[in-house]
């Protein structure tokens, strides 16, 4: 994985621009930490930062190809994992390859079918493109966004980059919200409306969104979204079509030319993937498999169980390094650490985010990265197979609203009486639009309809609140995390899979469940959905609680003219009146007054101005 960022513009001499561009490459030095480059061909400039994992000698960037006296430049981040088969493909057309890189694969298929080479590539990434001859750039995002690319355009020229922070550190952008963006920020983060960048023009490529531009106009392509289709295989079939569709994809990612690890948390997912690898590792005659937990100081004393959590991982943990054989390393986490960790996070993301749930992230994903450079984790198969306790509760299910964030009480209490007035209908816009998106077939059931609906916003908000989280969290550490449930192939089977096989057996994730079932253990199969641990410690609390308390005695803060001082001193004094979450299962009082601290820090170090 790497950092990206570019510049297109038609009437500057980018050459004179080179303090500007070594600014905004240096901001991505945290991505890519190996290596650095500089394309720069008038009008056009590519930026890359590298950290090497596929062909470490020969993979720099960017790269520069030249086919049949056509020459094209890429900046390239992203793993794809269907380079062999690609590569063969391409060569049976005449074109030849120095590398083993997937860079080249990728560039090497622009060159032979244009924009259409998406519908090619499987993998995760967002690159750039630039044509010398037709002077044209070519950018593009994998179909699940796991990959970010965000961009400015202006009156004649376009930046992109790979974080909100390059972007920034071009004079052409400026730390300007607007309404829009202070909604985004207090009535709908850590999540964000597709595509919104925050600040004022800043945008994102959509989630299988490509786009060519000439210089003046950006031309976009929305070449993947949901689509609806008839599910036509029986129940023992489909369960097969699972284990297959999961298995083929988390054998593809175990490729790497440098030390790669899996997280372990005990829940079925990165148990699935630990077990997958593990098996492969045993198959190739490789060492065990290292796996990696992550759990807080203390947090057996005070764990309490809810309905989203009702269970500690350390008591499945254990169960599967035993069923697995690998090399497992526990990783703790001081509540100071983690407090302190919250200002780290928001520099990683370039927003206020799911704080301690980002920060305990960021400290893991650095422990990591003393050992690994590539690890794999099990995030989005809830989202895909109704794992979240929001599927299965018909209140929660049938209520016409986001179901993680389903009133806007607890934000409101915490900002000045008539701050943002049409906030409300600009959330209720937001879920509407997605819902109204969502793609059904003409014989679903009532049930089947909402579901798809469900579908739709888990896999368009909630998915990529924590696809942001990864990605920012572990590139900040120099750590490549792949994702293998985000597999496009297995995001289509999942949309179309009926919800009586998708909860067989009235479980979440029941076709998951079955799909594994005699590979794993038991306890394992059986256990309750629990998600990434919080700490419960009173510390964390009483730490966040103070320095809340100093931003709102602080007439100089950024936010101080926003908040209510009442609203946000109940929560203090009484924090167990909080009866629903702020932002999905982990976000109770704690990490209210954390986003609060979050979005303090953010508005101060970005020099944030409301317009």
């Amino acid at each position: 994985m790497c950092g990206i960022a570019g510049w297109y513009d038609k009437n500057k001499d980018l050459g004179s621009q080179e303090k500007t561009i070594k600014n905004m490459s240096n901001t991505m030095m945290r991505r890519g930490p190996d290596d650095d480059g500089i394309y720069l061909n008038n009008p056009v400039c590519l930026i890359h930062r590298r950290l090497a994992v596929i062909d470490v000698e020969n993979g720099r960037q960017p790269m520069v190809k030249n086919h049949n006296n056509r020459t094209c430049a890429i900046a390239y981040n992203g793993e794809l994992y269907n380079t062999s088969e690609l590569r063969s493909e391409l060569l049976s057309y005449g074109y030849t390859f120095s590398t083993q890189s997937d860079t080249e694969v990728v560039l090497a298929s622009f060159m032979r079918w244009g924009s259409d080479c998406v519908y090619k590539l499987n993998g995760i990434f967002a690159f750039a493109i630039y044509d010398e001859d037709k002077k044209t750039l070519f950018i593009a995002r994998d179909r699940i966004g796991v990959k970010p690319l965000f961009f400015f355009k202006y009156d004649t020229g376009l930046l992109f980059a790979s974080e909100v922070k390059t972007l920034l550190a071009n004079p052409k952008v400026k730390p300007e919200v607007d309404e829009q963006g202070l909604s985004e920020i207090f009535l709908i983060g850590p999540g964000r409306t597709l595509g919104q960048g925050i600040y004022r023009g800043v945008q994102e490529l959509l989630p299988g969104e490509c786009a060519v531009y000439d210089g003046n106009i950006l031309n976009r392509h929305r070449y993947f979204t949901l689509t609806a289709h008839e599910h036509t295989s029986d129940t023992e079939q489909s369960i097969k079509e699972v284990r297959d569709l999961i298995t083929d994809s988390v054998e593809r990612q175990l490729v790497s030319d440098v030390p790669l690890c899996c997280f372990l948390s005990g829940g079925l997912d990165s148990s699935i993937i630990s077990y997958i690898a593990s098996r492969h590792n045993n198959k190739y005659n490789m060492k065990p498999i290292d796996t990696y937990s992550v759990d807080y100081e203390d947090n057996a004393k005070y764990f309490q169980k809810s309905l989203f959590q009702p269970t500690p991982d350390s008591e499945f943990i254990g169960t599967m390094i035993d069923a697995i054989g690998s090399e497992h390393h526990s990783v703790t986490i001081d509540n100071y650490s983690l407090y302190k960790a919250l200002t780290d996070a928001v520099d990683a993301r370039d927003f206020p985010g799911m704080v301690d749930v980002d920060s305990s992230l960021l400290l893991f994903c650095n422990k990591i990265k003393q050992d690994f450079t590539v690890a794999l984790s099990g995030e989005c198969a809830d989202e895909l197979f109704g794992g979240y306790p929001w599927y299965h509760n018909r209140d929660i299910l049938f209520d016409d609203n986001f179901p993680w964030s389903r009133s806007l009480d607890v934000r409101r209490s915490i900002l000045k009486k008539g701050f943002l007035p049409y906030g409300d209908e600009y959330v209720r816009q937001r879920y509407l639009d997605t819902c109204n998106g969502t793609e059904k077939l003409p014989n679903d059931t009532k049930l089947d309809a909402r579901m798809r609906e469900m579908f739709s916003l888990n896999f368009y908000w909630f998915m990529q609140t924590l696809l942001d989280r990864k990605d920012r969290m572990s590139m900040y550490s120099g750590l490549e995390v792949r994702v293998p449930f985000c597999d496009y192939r297995i995001v289509e089977y999942a949309y179309n899979l009926p919800w009586h096989l998708k909860a067989l057996n009235g479980r979440e994730k029941g076709i998951v469940r079955a799909a594994f079932r005699g590979l794993l253990p038991d306890s394992i199969i059986d256990r309750k959905k629990s998600p990434y641990p919080k700490t419960h410690n009173p510390v964390y609390f009483k730490l966040c609680a103070l320095r809340v308390q100093e931003i709102l005695n602080d007439k100089s803060s950024p936010i101080y003219e926003l908040l209510d001082k009442n609203g946000i001193e109940k929560i203090i004094s009484d924090p167990d009146k909080i009866s629903s979450p702020w932002y999905g299962q982990l976000m109770k009082a704690p990490q209210i007054l954390a986003y609060i601290i979050q979005v303090d820090y953010w508005f101060r170090k970005n020099n944030v101005v409301i317009v």
